[in-house]
């Protein structure tokens, strides 16, 4: 039942989502909270099903879309998960080296979300590559649910050479100029900025709506940084402050965003978190960057 309309819906429910996707409230608990709100014709599964991500219908880039090649690889990470599955995109046919961006994704596995952002990053002429952190445990399942639970189960530093190991992959790439950035959503941001840290060769980092390092580790950023955050994202926001202090502090080249009105994950266009005036101007903002710094 997707015919709710998000201005119809309480910034709380949107919170409460939060929460739940950040693995604060389990299921239970967020389906009883919800139902505080189900008032005035709403019940809460109307609610739940509206709140939840709907892939079928958001696709922007088809799998067999015919200007691009997209084919599931496998690589080597040693440090990390052993090996680790990704979404390998390219535009069709190319026959010069591109830059390369990593995708990475929120804190629930490769979904079709990830791969659809993938191949609009080879729409825009580049090669990327979307691991999944959750090869080790057999891949995404499917659904969020399940994959955020998976995705508990991982240990975030070797989640984060998984990413690290899909970056020397793509820069070693024969298709790849060797220049690669990254870019991640939510959890994918932290690992963005993480990467940042972790890889002073690093081309680029863009982190959406990404938890910020500890201070001792935001002082080594050497990448050009573009951060893209939402204005009633609070639980994120409340680290920029002091991470912008350090970037001023020692000279590292940013460049941020924080779009008015719009929640945590106001890019991903399968929930109603979604903003597509802010998620069109993002990616524009996004690709710029990559053409301004990789190529």
């Amino acid at each position: 039942m997707k015919d709710l309309k998000t201005e119809n819906i309480q910034q709380e429910v949107f919170d409460l989502y939060d929460d739940y996707a950040h693995n604060k409230l389990n299921r239970k608990q967020f389906i009883e909270k919800l139902g505080l709100y189900a008032v005035g014709g709403l019940t809460v599964s109307s609610l739940l099903s509206f709140m939840s991500p709907n892939y079928v219908d958001t696709l922007l880039v088809k799998p067999n879309d015919p200007t691009i090649d997209s084919e599931y690889i496998i690589y080597a990470s040693p440090k990390g998960g052993g090996t680790i599955k990704g979404l390998l995109s390219q535009p069709k046919d190319n026959t010069v080296k591109l830059p390369g961006v990593i995708v990475v994704h929120e804190n629930r596995g490769l979904n079709p979300y990830i791969e659809d952002v993938g191949r609009r990053t080879a729409k825009a002429g580049f090669i990327s590559l979307a691991p999944d952190a959750l090869t080790p445990l057999g891949g995404y399942p499917g659904n969020d649910d399940d994959g955020r639970a998976m995705q508990r189960k991982r240990d975030r530093n070797k989640m984060l050479e998984d990413f690290v190991a899909a970056y020397h992959h793509l820069k070693n790439h024969k298709n790849c100029t060797g220049k690669v950035g990254v870019v991640g959503f939510c959890f994918g941001g932290y690992i963005a900025n993480m990467m940042a840290v972790q890889l002073p060769e690093l081309g680029a980092a863009v982190p959406y709506y990404g938890r910020q390092p500890e201070a001792e580790d935001a002082v080594k950023i050497k990448a050009p940084l573009l951060l893209q955050y939402g204005e009633l994202d609070t639980r994120v926001n409340a680290g920029w402050p002091a991470y912008e202090d350090i970037l001023k502090k020692n000279s590292i080249a940013y460049t941020a965003y924080i779009y008015p009105e719009v929640n945590h994950g106001f890019h991903n266009n399968t929930t109603p978190r979604y903003d597509k005036e802010a998620a069109n101007l993002s990616w524009d903002r996004t690709i710029a960057f990559f053409n301004k710094h990789l190529k």
